[in-house]
């Protein structure tokens, strides 16, 4: 690995910009932001290219891209593929994310992200299962006949995954998973998220005293927000110990209600971006399908032939844009909801989501409209536009 400057651009470290600075970059790790007058003369220089240098973007919900599906056939290439797709809209760690399957693609979706771990995969940060113990009555695009309550072996299994996976995050529903077994998981290092579920607000901050951490896509697939019943969304704004993700894609959630969500939420825990991403990014793909069905792409929307919504059709650096230029965040906030928010949720903050000596060298290079000019991961580029 080699050691450089990145000169030639503003940078914004997770907190606060930097101006007339390099970010010093050394073995996959940033050595530091030092003044650009005070660089050894003997220090190679690289130009940025673009307008901005900020922190890599983390998705915590990534279904797909590239044209493939993470399931139980995509295997480590599959994965690859979905990570470089990603890498090209400024993600430079994403938790690719199984939707509820059988047991059997369940096991090797897992075994297959065990190995894209042994062989630290760039943009790889581990596993989201999304399901299968939900609640029917939330299901969203899932399966009906694949939901199912949390059993033993589940539970054994996931633990066990979680020794070999750097993160493992598991979206699952009161109604089909017990507090006690929440306290299991969280126990054995997993992240436990609340989705897909009709529970009632009381229930859900008991599941959070559980050590339930996290909430699956805000408002979508779950009790809402009512004046006698605040249900899950309730919830997860008034705790401050939940995490939530929310999809900025003018599709799932009206940006008003995303400027309430922002405004009225507990923390220290806060709310960050998830794309909830298919594998049409990065594609022209018009349909694909999903256990079975076929799923129908048309003007951003991603849909079964009953119109309910399955996942989103949008990028990490297009969600920065919308939550900026749309829902009206300054860009600072937009970014940390990308970066800084996801990686404390997930427990990696000590390395990812903020530009600083010792953390991994995780940056984008974007341009004055918000474009990616390059994304790096440890120090290398993995995606310069063309």
């Amino acid at each position: 690995m080699s050691s450089f400057a990145l000169v030639g651009a503003r940078i914004f470290d997770g907190d606060a910009w930097q101006d007339n600075r390099a970010l010093l970059v050394e073995n996959g790790r940033i050595a530091g932001i030092e003044p650009l007058d005070a660089l050894a003369p003997d220090c190679e220089r690289r130009e940025a290219g673009g307008a901005m240098v900020v922190p890599g973007f983390i998705d915590l919900q990534v279904n797909g891209g590239g044209g493939v599906m993470f399931d139980g056939d995509c295997g480590v290439g599959g994965l690859q593929k979905i990570c470089s797709a990603h890498a090209k809209f400024g993600t430079t760690g994403l938790l690719p994310t199984l939707i509820t399957d059988t047991r059997e693609s369940t096991a090797a979706s897992i075994a297959a992200g065990v190995e894209a771990a042994r062989m630290k995969m760039p943009g790889f940060l581990g596993l989201h299962l999304e399901g299968p113990h939900l609640s029917i009555a939330r299901k969203g695009a899932h399966d009906p006949a694949l939901i199912r309550p949390l059993e033993d072996g589940d539970l054994a299994a996931m633990i066990e995954a979680r020794r070999e996976l750097p993160a493992l995050m598991v979206t699952l529903a009161p109604e089909n998973a017990t507090a006690e077994q929440v306290k299991a998981l969280v126990e054995g290092g997993v992240k436990v998220s609340l989705g897909h579920t009709d529970t009632t607000c009381n229930t859900a901050l008991a599941y959070a005293e559980a050590g339930a951490s996290l909430v699956t896509h805000l408002f979508n697939a779950m009790s809402p927000l009512a004046h006698r019943e605040p249900g899950v969304v309730g919830a997860a704004l008034d705790s401050g110990r939940l995490w939530v993700g929310i999809i900025a894609d003018g599709v799932h959630v009206d940006p008003v209600a995303i400027g309430v969500a922002l405004r009225g939420k507990n923390g220290p825990a806060r709310i960050f971006a998830v794309t909830d991403a298919m594998s049409t990014i990065g594609t022209d793909l018009k349909s694909f399908t999903l256990n079975g069905r076929t799923i129908m792409r048309e003007n951003g929307r991603l849909t079964l032939e009953d119109g309910t919504l399955a996942g989103a059709d949008i990028d990490m650096i297009a969600t920065v844009a919308y939550l900026h230029r749309t829902v009206g965040l300054p860009l600072e906030e937009a970014l940390r909801m990308v970066g800084v928010y996801p990686a404390q949720a997930i427990g990696l903050e000590h390395a990812k989501g903020r530009l600083g000596a010792g953390r991994d060298a995780d940056f984008v290079v974007l341009n004055d409209d918000l474009g990616v000019v390059s994304t790096w991961i440890g120090g290398e580029p993995v995606h310069q536009a063309g």
